[in-house]
């Protein structure tokens, strides 16, 4: 069964640093957002490719992390009360009779927008998986791309892919030797990598090789083949080692954390202007080719284009005050300072000054 359609006045694909900031200004013209995202987070690629890593260019923010970053915008935005779509990309946007937009999820939500602002950066972030025959079957039952929250693990064995943060500390918190790790603790846990060289924060490495040491976790160098099965059930993988043999790990579950890579997606089926993989916009309101939806940030293409996040904020001004004639067409929309406004300090929810 469907959900309902879910009427808006603007919906925001991709919740980055710059949609984020497109839900700011929108608030500011009194326009609720939803905002949809591949993720189940918010942060965008600040988030998953460089969360911990020094941002300097930011206005007014000597230096922050890309997850400090997103922590600031998405306080910012709190008086605006926007709705998020975690964990879904957009599958279908198509222009409906009255001018509004119809947006359609892989979840199987569907809006229905006066307005739709592109905020896709690169492109919705999938995990990278295993290319092995088979093994997709799977996914969603043995095959897992994140450690799940549930206690499916438990008592299992359990044969982790990669090198990075996310692999590394799933493997320590499903050890049952590891004092603050998963509450529900894997029979075996084997980490596999093509190398013994890792890409986690070193206090995480040096944790994960202690365990490896003392045998309570089990690393295996090398790379996946094949898979074994028995009556419909992943019972192993076949592992390639760097001496050219191959052996096969026996395992329960199988998480394959290898991090997240950006793809285009749907986005270029949307009947958009495009140029190398950008939209085409104006540099007016930032308009793609269809009037009413918008396209900022490293998305879209433009003479002079600069792939910068604060380039991306203030396109963000320009495209939210290019959306009232869509959202509010009898209304005269006026610019107004956050500074001395009071219509916008009670949007904003803060006090106005008494003046002297």
């Amino acid at each position: 069964m469907s959900s309902p359609t879910i009427e808006a006045d603007a919906v925001v694909i991709g919740a980055g640093p710059v949609g984020l900031f497109q839900v700011f200004q929108l608030g500011l013209l009194e326009v609720k957002a939803h905002v949809i995202d591949s993720l189940a987070y918010p942060g965008g690629q600040c988030v998953e490719l460089y969360p911990d890593k020094p941002i300097y260019d930011i206005p007014a923010l000597a230096v922050c992390t890309g997850r400090e970053l997103a922590d600031k915008l998405m306080a910012q935005i709190a008086p605006f009360c926007a709705r998020f779509h975690w964990g879904q990309v957009v599958t279908g946007l198509q222009k409906q009779s009255d001018g509004r937009f119809l947006v359609e999820t892989s979840l199987a939500q569907r809006f229905l927008s006066k307005t739709v602002f592109i905020a896709a950066g690169v492109g919705a972030f999938q995990p990278r998986t295993l290319h092995v025959d088979g093994l997709a079957a799977f996914a969603g039952t043995q095959l897992l791309h994140s450690l799940p929250d549930a206690a499916v693990c438990a008592n299992r064995n359990v044969v982790v892919f990669g090198d990075g943060d996310a692999a590394l500390e799933s493997a320590l918190k499903l050890c049952a030797a590891h004092p603050d790790g998963y509450p529900h603790k894997a029979k075996r846990v084997t980490l596999v990598h093509r190398r013994e060289v890792f890409s986690a924060a070193p206090q995480t490495v040096e944790r994960f090789r202690a365990l490896v040491q003392q045998g309570h976790i089990h690393f295996v160098a090398g790379q996946a083949q094949g898979i074994e099965t028995v009556n419909e059930r992943l019972t192993g993988i076949q592992i390639l080692d760097s001496e050219g043999q191959t052996r096969a790990l026996p395992l329960e579950m199988l998480l394959v954390l290898q991090g997240l890579s950006p793809k285009l997606g749907p986005v270029a089926q949307w009947g958009l202007d495009m140029e190398r993989k950008q939209l085409q916009v104006d540099t007016e309101k930032f308009s793609t080719s269809v009037p009413g939806i918008f396209a900022v940030g490293d998305i879209n293409t433009y003479p002079g284009k600069k792939k910068l996040i604060v380039c991306g904020f203030h396109e963000c001004v320009l495209a939210a005050f290019g959306a009232m004639p869509f959202i509010f067409p009898d209304k005269k929309v006026m610019l107004q300072y956050t500074t001395t406004s009071p219509k916008l300090h009670k949007v904003l929810g803060v006090d106005s000054p008494v003046s002297d």
